[in-house]
């Protein structure tokens, strides 16, 4: 019987917006606003972690990074704090130093600028130049597939060799052979060695994807590095040691060669996979909680435009409820017949915000190259708030039509 009511509620409901397409549609509309921009902004949170999350997985859960200091947000190299400032940079002596380590599988100096790659005219846009040695895509991930890496010779000397990164290669040299031609990188010219091919789910945003590869000291010397922000060891502890072993070890070298006391606190830092994942949970928490209060500005909007048009048409429909009431209906039955309607009408909103939404959150996860699922637990808070909110901003209008009096109703003109 509840089911069989509420069913003749909904077409009431929707022969009602039929009837007032306009005002319906703009009602509708608000709430559309506030829960496509929660459903596109989840989209675009949800893509960008899981392509982190399978970063780290290709790094492997112990690989962990040695900094000059860690902070939550880029600190201005050219406005250090005083802390920041008396640390040593990290320099190339130091990887070496952890990578003779008996924990250590890998260790090196990296670093990263950005620059344009240009051939014969044809440039890309700035991309990620990055500074490492022959054993990059044991972090990295990715394959060489074609040419070289660096020769140890050419890694201690800082020689002005590059390996480009697939897609950029093909922007500047189309479908011509790169290997052994001259490419100015930055506007620095050198020789173009190999061909490399990220891994498909690195997290790269627009504007930090990796173009080209060369020695680390090639890139310190043809490159201003920001020693504070751009440039790190990079560490992966062999199999079996955990990264809290591997992590004291070198500690331990690195206060040795700093020539730390045992009061003295480390004037470096590690940044581990975890705190990289948390680091940006809190980023983007903080954004992703501002686009929630905007939305909900947005949704608080079209609940008050649910309530206005409520009222308008318990008033426009007194008569109506008369009638209803004359042949027999409680005041129940009245009451859920417009919270009925005020929930169709948030609900279709809801329904068409959330296609919206995605459908936003697609478009720009596609752009930004990050392969986003659906949030589906999202998906059904979407909807159940946007029926909530008809049901809220409902109630009163629905309680002022149930409590008419049926004979003042019927006399309403």
């Amino acid at each position: 019987m509840f089911g069989e009511n509420v069913r003749n509620n909904v077409s009431i409901a929707v022969d009602t917006l039929r009837a007032n397409k306009l005002r319906s549609g703009l009602t509708i509309l608000g709430v559309v606003m506030g829960v496509s921009t929660v459903m596109a902004m989840a989209a675009i949170v949800q893509g960008i972690k899981e392509q982190i999350v399978r970063t780290i997985q290709i790094a492997g859960p112990t690989t962990f990074y040695v900094i000059k200091a860690f902070s939550q947000t880029p600190v201005n190299p050219d406005r250090l704090p005083p802390w920041i400032r008396i640390r040593p940079d990290l320099n190339d002596a130091e990887g070496r130093r952890i990578q003779q380590l008996p924990e250590i599988s890998y260790a090196a100096i990296w670093g990263q600028a950005q620059a344009r790659l240009e051939y014969k005219g044809v440039r890309t846009q700035q991309v990620v130049i990055m500074g490492a040695d022959d054993r990059f895509t044991e972090v990295q991930g990715g394959d060489l597939v074609a040419g070289r890496w660096f020769t140890k010779p050419e890694l201690a000397s800082g020689t002005a060799v590059v390996v480009l990164e697939e897609s950029a290669a093909r922007k500047i040299f189309g479908g011509e052979s790169i290997l052994d031609k001259q490419v100015h990188v930055g506007g620095r010219p050198m020789t173009v060695i190999g061909l490399y091919q990220k891994a498909g789910n690195i997290f790269e945003p627009p504007g930090q994807a990796i173009g080209a590869i060369m020695p680390y000291l090639a890139l310190d010397h043809l490159f201003y590095l920001d020693k504070t922000n751009a440039v790190f060891i990079a560490v992966k502890p062999k199999g079996g040691v955990t990264a809290a072993a591997a992590q004291e070890a070198v500690t331990i070298a690195l206060r040795e060669m700093r020539r730390l006391r045992p009061a003295q606190k480390n004037n470096f830092d590690m940044i581990t996979q975890d705190q990289i994942l948390d680091t940006f949970n809190k980023i983007t928490g903080v954004f992703f909680l501002v686009m929630i209060v905007l939305s909900s500005v947005g949704l608080m909007v079209g609940g008050i435009g649910v309530m206005a048009i409520m009222m308008v048409s318990v008033t426009n429909r007194t008569r109506e409820i008369g009638v209803r009431k004359a042949v027999g209906a409680t005041q129940r039955e009245i009451l859920l017949q417009f919270l009925v309607e005020a929930s169709t009408l948030t609900g279709i909103g809801g329904l068409i915000g959330i296609l919206v939404g995605l459908l936003l959150g697609r478009i720009v996860t596609a752009f930004m190259n990050i392969d986003a699922g659906i949030p589906i637990v999202l998906t059904l808070v979407a909807v159940s708030v946007s029926v909530g909110i008809g049901i809220v901003f409902g109630m009163i209008p629905a309680r002022r039509a149930a409590r008419l009096d049926p004979i003042e109703a019927l006399r309403y003109e």
